[in-house]
């Protein structure tokens, strides 16, 4: 598995992550999750060189107002044996800061559940203008600070849901050591987009890209025309449906 170096962080992180969004389940319930396929599935894949594990608090929920049994399942799975091989990755529910002492109950109920002392890489979830203002006046970039400088997390990010103008405004506005946007070849000029992917390369982010198939959309029901393109490629495990991939400094370097 290919490394690179991750923005200003330093950090050498796979090339592709293991988001855990999407975890195979049971009943047709996503609470629940199929444990032994699903740890099947992640250690092969630390296994093989992946080190960026990502969640995030509502993954494997049944509603947006309360926490998913994704971050429990990867507690229990990498606390024995995989801890200290992975660079963890999880998000605060934006959306659910109501004031400042949410910040730090957030935190800490994501720390027990994922049975660690620290969070490698921490992001604010799925930014966005709506609730944007309710963060700022909770103080959320000193809760960072004091988290970064108390080791409960080691870096700080964003994941982003909006218009660029709004994507510049949120880079600009701290001191961040990567972002997370959504990026595929059909959607260069949605949300932040290529444009953001360069805004956060002059900023020396690291970025981690989401849905660079578009959760698989992109490798169904192709023209004949692309199905001969890809037919035809040396590598087809590149076409093969994915979650995610990160991203040095460069866009160039960000591989789907």
């Amino acid at each position: 598995m290919l490394k690179r170096k991750f923005g200003k962080t330093g950090e050498r992180v796979s090339i592709l992550g293991f988001g855990c969004m999407r975890l195979p389940i049971l009943d047709g319930n996503p609470e629940k999750i199929n444990e032994p396929l699903a740890r099947e599935m992640l250690s092969h894949a630390i296994d093989e060189g992946v080190n960026y594990i990502d969640t995030a608090y509502p993954y494997h929920g049944n509603s947006a107002q309360g926490g998913g049994t994704s971050e429990v399942f990867l507690g229990n799975t990498l606390k024995d044996n995989y801890r200290d091989d992975v660079l963890l990755s999880t998000k605060m529910p934006s959306w659910l800061v109501q004031k400042k002492e949410d910040l730090n109950f957030f935190l800490d109920e994501q720390l027990k559940r994922l049975q660690t002392d620290r969070i490698d890489f921490y992001l604010l979830h799925g930014l966005h203008q709506d609730f944007w203002q309710t963060l700022l006046l909770a103080d959320v970039f000193d809760f960072l600070d004091n988290a970064i400088d108390e080791g409960k997390i080691g870096y700080a990010g964003f994941s982003f849901h909006d218009e660029y103008e709004f994507f510049k405004l949120v880079v600009d506005s701290y001191d961040w050591s990567f972002a997370q946007i959504q990026l595929n070849y059909m959607d260069e000029k949605f949300q932040a987009g290529k444009a953001g992917l360069d805004y956060a390369k002059n900023q020396d982010l690291g970025t981690v890209i989401m849905e660079p198939l578009r959760g698989g959309c992109l490798t169904k029901n192709l023209p004949d025309d692309v199905k001969s393109i890809w037919n035809g490629a040396e590598n087809k495990k590149a076409l093969q449906n994915g979650g995610f991939a990160t991203s040095g400094t460069s866009p160039k370097s960000t591989l789907c």
